[in-house]
C-alpha cells in the first residue's frame, strides 16, 4: 500500500506548457509581463506539493528502537499539521492528523510517524483513503498490537467552490488491532486527542 507510483514520464517543459493552457482556459495570457515566470513556478510547486510520490512511506519506519524497558503502553503523536489536494479538484486538504499505536517489542522516533503522514499527504488524495493508507503502512511495518489514526481536515474543494460552506470540517479515523477490539482502549486514545465522547465506533 505505501509503494509510490511509477516514475514521471512528463518532462518539465511539457508541465509548463499545460499550466500556459489553463491560463489560457482561466480568460487570461500567459505572454502578459506578470504570468510570465508563473508556469516554472507552478511547475516548482507542485514538485514540493506531490513529492510524496518520490518516497516510500514505509521506509521512514524501517530504523527502530528496542531498548525501552518493557514499555507497551500507547504511543501518540496528535496535532501533526499536513497539506494534501483533492485528487477530484487538485484543491487544498488542510488539517492535522492524530497518530497512535501500541508497540510490543520496538517504538519508533516520533518524527518518523510524521514524516510517514506528510509522505502519504503530499499526493492526490482523499481524505478517507489517506486515513487508512497511513494506519495500514504504521501496522505493516512496525506490527505493532494496534494502529490509530484520526484525521480532521478542511477541503478547499467544498470552501472555495460548489456550495462555498467555510468553517466545517471533516473527520476520519481508521482503528487496527486493539483499538478496533477493545473499546476502552479506543476511549483511551480519543481522549488523549480531545474527541473523547464526540466518536463513535
Amino acid at each position: 500500500m505505501s509503494e509510490p507510483p511509477s516514475p514521471r514520464t512528463v518532462t518539465r517543459e511539457q508541465a509548463e506548457d499545460a499550466v500556459r493552457t489553463l491560463l489560457r482556459w482561466a480568460g487570461d495570457d500567459p505572454a502578459r509581463e506578470g504570468l510570465l515566470d508563473t508556469p516554472a513556478r507552478v511547475a516548482r510547486a507542485y514538485r514540493d506539493w506531490f513529492s510524496g510520490y518520490d518516497e516510500d512511506p514505509a521506509e521512514f519506519l524501517l530504523r527502530t528502537f528496542k531498548e525501552v524497558d518493557g514499555y507497551d503502553e500507547m504511543v501518540v503523536l496528535r496535532d501533526i499539521e499536513f497539506e494534501s489536494h483533492c485528487e477530484h479538484h487538485l484543491a487544498p486538504i488542510i488539517g492535522r492528523a492524530h497518530v497512535g499505536y501500541l508497540p510490543t517489542n520496538r517504538v519508533v522516533g516520533i518524527s518518523k510517524l510524521a514524516r510517514v503522514v506528510d509522505g502519504f499527504a503530499r499526493r492526490l488524495q482523499v481524505q478517507e483513503k489517506l486515513t487508512a493508507q497511513i494506519a495500514q503502512c504504521i501496522q505493516d511495518t512496525l506490527q505493532p498490537a494496534g494502529v490509530a489514526v484520526v484525521i480532521d481536515a478542511t477541503h478547499g474543494c467544498m470552501t472555495t467552490r460548489g456550495v462555498h460552506k467555510t468553517g466545517v470540517s471533516m473527520i476520519t479515523s481508521h482503528m487496527l488491532g486493539a483499538f478496533r477490539n477493545d473499546a476502552r482502549t479506543r476511549a483511551e486514545f480519543l481522549e488523549f486527542i480531545g474527541l473523547h465522547g464526540s466518536m463513535r465506533r
